[in-house]
């Protein structure tokens, strides 16, 4: 019976070190989505030769991710959870050298994690929604689609906003991992 007790913590112990590793793992590539999906938003930008209505000559307008505020607010948002993936990143890494401490920044975890998903998903669904009125339009609003002038641009919304999605799926997987290993710690 005494064997089988040391026999349990390791068990348990290599189960948690394997959490970890899957934690690393996510964080990484959360700092890789987020990273790609702000350098591709910031380098959305295209000219084109435009004819204004009621005016007969071709002008040249830039089209840029700064002309619209829910891009803006994209590129602040998931450069923040850039920095908290860099950050979650040498913190798991720290744990897994120290597991003495790991309850209380699981705890953290769990609580910055659910903070992070719901400013990524929100940036997000912000740019979703500017991105979709750039390529349909709103015949109500009279707001007319861009996309078929701006194809490059758009490609470079939506792609970023495509892998900002990604992030946020990451997000919600580390939220669900942080919250069973404090589960698996605090039943201990």
């Amino acid at each position: 019976m005494a064997s089988e007790a040391p026999a349990k913590y390791e068990d348990q112990r290599a189960v948690r070190e394997n959490y970890f590793g899957i934690d690393v793992g996510l964080r990484v590539l959360l700092f890789v989505a987020t990273l790609v999906s702000v350098i591709v938003m910031a380098t959305a930008k295209q000219t084109e030769l435009v004819s204004p209505p009621g005016i007969p000559v071709r002008v040249s307008v830039k089209a840029k991710f700064t002309d619209s505020p829910a891009f803006i607010y994209f590129v602040a948002a998931l450069s923040v959870a850039c920095l908290y993936s860099i950050i979650t990143v040498l913190a798991s890494l720290w744990v897994v050298s120290k597991p003495a401490s790991s309850k209380l920044l699981l705890l953290y975890f769990a609580f910055w994690d659910v903070v992070m998903l719901g400013i990524v998903a929100s940036a997000t669904g912000a740019s979703g929604g500017v991105a979709y009125i750039g390529l349909k339009g709103n015949d109500h609003s009279r707001w007319t689609k861009i996309c078929n002038v701006y194809d490059k641009y758009c490609r470079h919304i939506g792609s970023a906003t495509g892998v900002s999605l990604l992030a946020a799926v990451l997000l919600v997987l580390l939220s669900m991992l942080s919250s069973y290993s404090l589960y698996l710690r605090i039943r201990d």
